[in-house]
């Protein structure tokens, strides 16, 4: 019985010790792009949650093409009616 709660606390332990030291997400992420980079605020966009542009809801790099960081963004901007979402306006988002 003692083993088992032994168990119980070091597992305990060890997830709590490994969230806290887990990396906090970025503040700022800049996306290079040929037509401007672009600077996306990940910090203002963490209110949206996790699970909007992260499969699954689990943190960490997403692979975007330009076709699916304009799917994912564009389509978000326009459905929250916030932020620059008219993709003929390339500069919205792209700065040079």
């Amino acid at each position: 019985m003692k083993t088992i709660l032994s168990s119980i606390v070091a597992v305990a332990f060890l997830v709590t010790a490994s969230a806290a030291m887990a990396a906090p997400p970025p503040e700022t992420i800049v996306l290079k792009a040929k037509d401007g980079d672009v600077t996306f605020n990940h910090k203002a966009h963490q209110k949206q949650g996790c699970k909007n542009c992260h499969e699954g809801g689990k943190p960490g790099k997403i692979e975007l093409t330009k076709d699916s960081a304009h799917k994912l963004c564009i389509d978000c901007h326009k459905e929250k009616a916030k932020g620059p979402a008219d993709e003929k306006k390339c500069d919205g988002c792209h700065k040079k």
